[in-house]
């Protein structure tokens, strides 16, 4: 039993399939009605106007109509198209228990506890017929497929077959008055349209079911004495004819399946039961736990069924109907009706060839699950699940067209099996773990344990298995045992390989991963309904279906439609544009495709630039899709060659630098923002002619008078201070005179708007001496005074980089597309023919770069005054309206031939993706990415200490150069091991201005404060080696070595000067104190180091009595043969402690028990004990302190998992 779809819900007592549509109606004990899509698994609608329970439910053959019975004694008719119930049938006294529209007449059938049968026309929206007999609940009724019979069952234990062929004549309009007034009486006494034409009695208790079988003279019904039994009619009588028994309770419906011989009963057993319709002998039980069977439906078209039960319903398919086939070259071999054949694709042929052996069916699922061919030896393999699964071996005779003999087939156990070279296969062995080589004699040649736990091998290459286990799939090397690949996938179904062996697509329920043949993962498409097959076209594309498409997806990840499928097929071949596949009935079929769209796509994907360019002149490409993935590809220049709308073009030519198109798109909408965006793209690329145009069609005058300002157009500069003028703004006005460096305009500006202190200043400081005593004299005492001893320098703008025209644009190559298509491309596009002259539109005229530029203002000023309609003269000085029609600026020879180049990659970014160390990662300014690495790498959380080394390494990787004045600072990256001989285009890594040497002087400078005592100081030294060590890198392996070593060292003196200076705090604690001296001499330090630290120890703890501890100390200081004074001391301690070896105070210290001391609480940690480390410095601690930050680094969490220090390009190499 295949399941399909489930749903938990109340007690589903009514079921019915759609005839077209993926949908089942369910209804429930609770009164709703559900209409679920099984084949998407989602709920689409739930009606509940019932009161009480539904137990009849029935979809209409093919109006938009089902029909509801329920307890309510309601028979509703609803319009699922409208979501609404249309009208109700009264008339039934009781509960109904079925519901049922006629196939072709506007009936239904219905069946009550009133012990009635009712007969309604549901377009006249009454009743035709009411059938009584029965004398006690009628459980269902249904019509005959076919002929014109209505079969019941009731709990009076008989099943009644009615003829209703009268009905059919009623139903024809009554003629006479004769004919009305006895259908007026049948209507009220319930007349004899319908007689009983059988009563069938054998049951001993009530029935449930009645059914008819679809084509025979059949019924099959079960009922509560646990029987399920089979009846024959003929035209004159009914006769029981076998009893099948096996239910262990009520059976609640029992039916016929279409397809198959075979009757399909469920029952309050908590079971479904599968019969051979011909043997009359159960074939297959299917159980559930706890809840109760109650109502069966069959797909009216398709091989599906759907069982109600106490919390819920299944859809399930009883056995698979995918064919077993293998393709090779142009061969295809599958399994149909029990026989092997054979199909050619050239000739479009197929052939049987041999009769495949099937043992006596006893259970389901007997037909072959997967077939396996070697081409050389030309066997075939066949796998099925007969015996828990079995494989058989057939060797097709040379001459094998037409039929030949009945060839004794080679068998063995096994649930998968394939060939593996020219003549060995290989049959899995789940219970071991292990496959069998076999030769064609069917002899184990070889046994093989496998890696991981497999369920199903498939083949993956001469002499290589693919292991299939519930999570992963696995390729395996049969000769060398080795793995060659691995991978973690959702569980894989069905294994695709290319024609070249070199790409495999692993198909699961819902998935499809593309990966190379040693599994190395490529892509993945998820899909929301079922994947059936797929096979590889010569291109590379991978075409697969689904249960109601075929799709493709392209190597880079993108996928789409083809096209629809009315039912599900199974790709054998691609090729071109042709699909060959097979059915469900194990017919060839042969599609043709439209693969344009995916051959565009992926000839664009692989730079077929050619290709794109004659598939967009000679096909229909045209769409919103193809636009938005050509836009999303970055190919803007393309998808211009698609669009005709306005605001899209400009959109596309602004992203693809297409300043042409942009223009003329540009007036063709004639929106501000248009405008603004279209100068700000030409700005960009250096057109001052198209700034200037795009600036004056939206009167954009102060960015007009700073371009001319950074163009040096001082001509024009000084006609934008008299349009402001004329404007009256004020502002305009002092910026352009600022602009233009004139003095005595800016006086007469603050003059004129009555800043006269402003204006005095600015006459005195330029040297207006005459123009300062008048306004002096108009001031009179307000005169503001200068500062004194302060040089005034008069501002003038600065000589601008270029003076008037473009920018030069660098000499780029067009791009294909910019080429190709105005050559070829001619009407294509209606633009594309005014741009290929370099012109911008026919209703604008040129004029030369030396000849007047966007209108001509002199003229207007002399003039004084412009007529309303003078427009093409310039700017209309009176209400100051530009034109719509401003000449437009030719451009360039140049730069309409070239393009601007794409930037480059930024070297910070080249820096990043090329290197995994830290260093190199902050020094590129990708401070994020760099805290990432260390916490990775060295569990480091604590970033404060490294922060001011970060920014050092980001400004030491770079150098600045000042270009010119109006230029921005150009930064450049410094490389390390740059030399004369380094390509120019190959990038270095940064470099970094801290090293190795520098920690070798803070080392020296830190043993030397430790000397002289200065444990302040040197504790600083340490803490930054430590500090600095993450961000240092070296070249060689044995230097990765002494910086490892470094941090041993450092962290070991960190530790011991932390303790030193912790114990010189505590005054009032001896016994602490004592003890910390202790632990200091157990750190790793140098000799004189340590022969200070013994010194110190042997000092506290004499003096505090502790002799015996005292003593240890002087032993082992006289063991680093100290200088004189030093040995001189330690003997005479042990001279005064041997007269009393004891200790006054208990310390917490062993010498004689190995320890290391935890770096926290500065207690020892004995061997044996428990502790954690730092991911970092290896200083140990107590257990308590994990998830804390280390107390020695102050940078890495106590316990955190890291993945050890990088600080090596020849680590990774």
């Amino acid at each position: 039993m295949l399941t399909k779809f489930e749903t938990k819900s109340n007690r589903v007592k009514g079921l019915s399939f759609h005839t077209k549509r993926p949908w089942i109606l369910a209804s429930l004990h609770s009164g709703v009605i559900q209409l679920w899509d099984y084949r998407m698994g989602t709920l689409i609608d739930r009606f509940d106007e019932h009161d009480g329970p539904v137990r009849g439910v029935h979809f209409h053959m093919s109006q938009p109509l089902f029909v509801s019975g329920g307890d309510d004694y309601k028979i509703k008719v609803w319009n699922y198209k409208l979501h609404r119930c249309l009208f109700t049938l009264l008339g039934h006294l009781d509960y109904i228990r079925t519901v049922q529209f006629h196939h072709e007449h506007p009936w239904i059938v219905s069946a009550s506890d009133d012990q009635t049968i009712r007969i309604w026309n549901w377009q006249s929206r009454t009743c035709i017929s009411v059938l009584t007999g029965h004398n006690h609940y009628v459980m269902c009724a249904s019509f005959h497929p076919k002929e014109d019979l209505v079969v019941s069952a009731s709990l009076d234990q008989t099943v009644r077959v009615w003829d209703i062929g009268s009905l059919k004549k009623k139903g024809a309009s009554p003629a006479d008055d004769i004919l009305r007034l006895s259908q007026m009486n049948t209507d009220l006494f319930g007349g004899v349209d319908a007689v009983v034409k059988y009563v069938l009695e054998g049951h001993d208790r009530g029935v449930n079911w009645a059914a008819f079988h679809p084509t025979l003279p059949l019924i099959v019904s079960g009922a509560d004495d646990r029987q399920v039994k089979l009846w024959r009619m003929n035209d004159t009588k009914a006769w029981e004819v076998d009893t099948l028994r096996g239910h262990m309770n009520n059976v609640s419906c029992v039916m016929f399946h279409a397809k198959q011989d075979i009757i399909v009963s469920n029952s309050e057993d908590k079971s479904i039961r599968v019969w051979d319709a011909t043997k009359r002998t159960g074939l297959q039980t299917f159980r559930r736990e706890h809840d109760r069977f109650w109502i069966l439906a069959a797909h009216p078209e398709i091989n599906l069924l759907a069982a109600g039960h106490d919390s819920g319903m299944i859809v399930f398919k009883l056995e698979r109907e995918r064919p077993a086939f293998a393709v090779s070259g142009d061969s295809l071999f599958y399994a149909k009706d029990r026989f092997l054949r054979y199909y050619d694709f050239s000739t479009q042929k197929e052939t049987q060839i041999v009769p495949i052996r099937r043992p006596g069916s006893t259970t389901l699922n007997q037909c072959p699950r997967t077939l396996s061919y070697s081409p050389t030896e030309n066997a075939v393999l066949i796998c099925s699940d007969v015996d828990g699964g079995t494989y058989e071996l057939y060797q097709i005779p040379k001459d094998s067209i037409g039929r030949s003999d009945l060839q004794e087939a080679k068998r063995g156990p096994g649930s998968s099996a394939i060939f593996v070279a020219r003549n060995r296969f290989a049959v899995l062995d789940k219970s071991n773990n292990q496959v069998l080589i076999k030769n064609l004699k069917n002899e184990v040649v070889k046994k093989s344990g496998l890696p991981v736990p497999t369920d199903a091998i498939f083949y993956a290459g001469t002499g290589n298995l693919l292991c299939r286990s519930d999570d992963r799939v696995v390729v395996f090397d049969l000769q060398q045992r080795l793995v060659l690949g691995d991978l973690q996938t959702p569980f894989v179904k069905y294994v695709v390989w290319s024609s070249d062996m070199e790409s495999v697509a692993l198909l699961s329920k819902h998935s499809i991963i593309i990966t190379s043949k040693k599994l190395v993962h490529q892509c993945t498409f998820h899909e929301t309904i079922r994947v059936k097959s797929g096979a590889w076209d010569e291109n590379g594309v991978f075409i697969y279906t689904t249960l109601n498409h075929i799709k493709y997806c392209l190597p880079n990840g993108d996928s789409g439609i083809i096209r629809t499928l009315d039912v599900p097929i199974y790709l054998t071949k691609v090729s071109g544009n042709k699909i060959f596949c097979l059915d469900r009935d194990g017919k060839n079929k042969t599609l043709v495709i439209d693969a344009t769209e995916y051959i565009f796509k992926l000839s664009l994907l692989r730079k077929r630039y050619d290709h794109v360019m004659s598939m967009i002149r000679n096909s229909q490409l045209c769409g919103e899709a193809v636009i938005a993935y050509l836009q999303q590809k970055g190919f803007p220049e393309v998808a211009l060659h698609f669009v005709k709308d306005g605001k899209t073009r400009f959109n596309l030519a602004i992203e693809s630098g297409n300043i042409q198109i942009a223009v003329a798109s540009a007036k063709e909408i004639d929106d501000k923002d248009h405008w603004y965006r279209l100068g700000v793209e030409a700005l960009r690329q250096g057109n001052a002619g198209i700034v200037e145009y795009a600036y004056q069609r939206t009167k954009n005058f102060e960015r007009l008078s700073f371009l001319y300002l950074i163009n040096g157009n001082l001509e024009k500069l000084s006609k934008m201070l008299k349009i402001a003028e004329v404007k009256n703004d004020v502002m305009g006005q002092f910026h352009n005179a600022l602009y233009l460096g004139d003095i005595q305009e800016r006086v007469k500006i603050l003059e004129n708007a009555g800043h006269l202190p402003l204006a005095y200043v600015t006459a005195s400081v330029h040297g207006l001496h005459d123009v300062a005593e008048r306004l002096a004299a108009e001031l009179g005492d307000d005169v503001p005074s200068l500062p004194e001893g302060k040089k005034p320098s008069l501002l003038m703008p600065p000589a601008p980089v270029i003076c008037g025209g473009d920018w030069p644009l660098l000499r780029v190559m067009k791009g294909i597309f910019e080429g190709g298509f105005d050559s070829t491309g001619r009407g294509v596009v209606d633009e594309e023919e005014e741009g290929a002259d370099g012109d911008w539109g026919e209703d604008l005229d040129m004029v030369d770069a030396d000849g007047l530029q966007n209108g001509d203002v002199t003229a207007i000023l002399e003039d004084g005054e412009v007529a309303e309609d003078n427009e093409e003269g310039g700017w209309d000085l009176e209400d100051l309206e530009l034109p719509p029609e401003v000449e437009t600026p030719r451009v360039n020879a140049r730069s309409s031939v070239f393009v601007a180049p794409t930037p480059g990659m930024p070297v910070s970014q080249i820096w990043t993706q090329r290197s995994s160390l830290a260093a190199d990662h902050a020094a590129a300014g990708n401070f994020d990415t760099a805290m990432r690495l260390l916490s990775r790498q060295l569990g480091i959380r604590n970033f404060t200490p490294l922060k001011s080394m970060f920014l050092d390494l980001h400004t030491g990787s770079h150098s600045y150069l000042r270009a010119f004045s109006s230029a921005p600072v150009v930064s450049l990256a410094v490389e390390r091991g740059w030399s004369e001989s380094s390509s120019p285009n190959v990038r270095g890594p940064p470099a970094l201005i801290f090293n190795f040497s520098q920690l070798d002087e803070k080392l020296k400078a830190g043993y030397k404060a430790t000397t002289d005592g200065k444990f302040t100081e040197a504790l600083r030294l340490f803490l930054n080696i430590l500090h600095t060590i993450p961000l240092i890198v070296v070249e060689s392996r044995r230097e990765v070595d002494e910086v490892k070593e470094l941090i041993i060292i450092a962290k070991e003196y960190v530790l011991g000067l932390q303790m030193e200076l912790k114990r010189r705090e505590l005054k009032d604690n001896p016994v602490r104190q004592q003890e910390l001296a202790a632990y200091f001499t157990h750190c790793n330090l140098q000799i004189p180091h340590l022969r200070l630290a013994l010194r110190n120890a042997m000092t506290i703890c004499f003096k505090a009595k502790n002799l015996a501890t005292a003593a240890n100390f002087a032993r082992r200081l006289l063991e680093t043969n100290p200088n004189e004074n030093h040995s001189k001391a330690a003997r005479q301690v042990l001279q005064a402690s041997e007269r009393n070896m004891t200790d006054a105070s208990q310390l917490n210290y062993d010498f004689r028990n190995p320890f290391v001391t935890c770096g926290a609480t500065y207690v020892p940690i004995y061997r044996g004990q428990k502790d954690v480390s730092c991911p970092y410095c290896t200083t140990r601690f107590v257990p308590t302190q994990e998830g804390q930050l280390c107390t020695i680094c102050d940078l890495a969490v106590i316990g955190a998992d890291a993945s050890g220090l990088l600080c090596s390009p020849s680590q990774i190499r």
